[in-house]
């Protein structure tokens, strides 16, 4: 390709005013008649990607430069602006985005054992709670926000730490009401409560550590003997849970206040963004000056 048709295209696009100001200049340079021209700014675009984001014709031009233009000089020059180009890329893929990652609540241990917790109480509501009364309706919902309230978080946590730090707050409290249900319900069934170190309650408690443990872990102790063993059972689940979002919530309130939210996040990044933007657009015009003396 030569020069020439290459510059009708990329200028028409220019004047089209799909490029302004400095990309516009840089345009007119990567189509200039002068091959040392288009290859030193070829490599400029290189360098000023590593600082800020290049308009796609500007790309598209530089990358035209290096598999078509007639002069080899220009071409070996342009393919150092592609490296300069990718390089910028990958800067800006790894720098800090606005919206953090967020989500892959099923891989938290306080969600697991919140979704075991649940399922053991629609068990042990249906089996030992009359439908008809409002304990049984209570406890299920307990159960169920403690679970859900924890997806929502995490769902949130990539707009609103602050969300998020309450969302887990009020998980934390709709398993500390559903703990006292099962405290509530052995007191007045004159039950024991067990304590942590009785050998059945130890043996619940160490089921936490098997390897993929689910409802199905449980399954012997939540079905499988007497209402007491079951109480007792979801209870030693239940703390388990609490203590797990307790350790949640320090860590999500001292990583807030280190890091801030969206809205500190959002003015840091702009202020950022900008500074990159003028630093780029002085260095395009001290470019664009020294280009036409």
């Amino acid at each position: 390709m030569s020069y020439k048709s290459y510059s009708a295209g990329k200028w028409k696009e220019a004047r089209l005013g799909r490029c302004a100001g400095p990309e516009r200049e840089l345009l007119k340079l990567l189509a200039h008649e002068a091959p040392e021209a288009r290859g030193l700014t070829a490599m400029l675009v290189g360098k000023l990607a590593q600082e800020m984001s290049m308009h796609p014709a500007v790309v598209d031009a530089v990358r035209t430069l290096a598999g078509g233009d007639t002069d080899a000089r220009v071409r070996s020059a342009a393919r150092q602006g592609i490296e300069g180009l990718e390089r910028g890329d990958a800067k800006r893929a790894a720098a800090p985005t606005l919206i953090v990652p967020h989500g892959g609540y099923e891989n938290l241990a306080s969600y697991q054992m919140a979704e075991i917790a649940f399922d053991g109480t629609v068990f042990f509501c249906n089996r030992y709670i009359s439908i008809r009364s409002r304990t049984h309706d209570q406890m299920w919902q307990s159960a169920r926000s403690g679970k859900q309230n924890i997806v929502e978080g995490s769902q949130v946590s990539g707009t609103s730490k602050k969300s998020e730090l309450k969302l887990v707050g009020v998980a934390r409290g709709s398993l500390e009401e559903l703990k006292n249900d099962y405290r509530d319900y052995l007191r007045t069934h004159r039950l024991p409560i067990w304590d942590k170190n009785v050998p059945k309650a130890r043996e619940v408690r160490g089921l936490c550590y098997a390897e993929n443990r689910s409802y199905e872990t449980y399954r012997p102790y939540f079905e499988g003997e007497s209402v007491e063993v079951s109480a007792n059972a979801l209870l030693c689940v239940i703390h388990q849970a609490c203590y797990l979002l307790d350790r949640q919530l320090a860590a999500l309130d001292a990583a807030f206040l280190k890091e801030g939210g969206f809205t500190e996040r959002l003015y840091h990044l702009r202020k950022e963004r900008q500074g990159r933007e003028r630093r780029g657009e002085k260095r395009a015009y001290s470019s664009g000056d020294g280009g036409s003396k």
